[in-house]
């Protein structure tokens, strides 16, 4: 269902949010070693979203 699909691509964008918000609080720190931990993990987070969002669009457009 692209419900479904749609749901996990929020998710995924979600993740990365919370990464970026957490590598820009490290930053902020001086603690530059988890700051680029987590805004590895936002990278990650952000291509998940994007496959995932390809996938819900498509889905979409095959229901109509």
């Amino acid at each position: 269902m692209a419900r479904d699909e749609h749901n996990k691509a929020a998710e995924y964008h979600e993740n990365a949010a919370k990464a970026h918000r957490a590598a820009a609080d490290h930053h902020g720190k001086g603690d530059h070693g988890k700051g680029r931990e987590h805004a590895s993990a936002a990278k990650q987070h952000s291509q998940s979203a994007n496959q995932q969002t390809d996938q819900a669009h498509s889905k979409s457009q095959q229901q109509k």
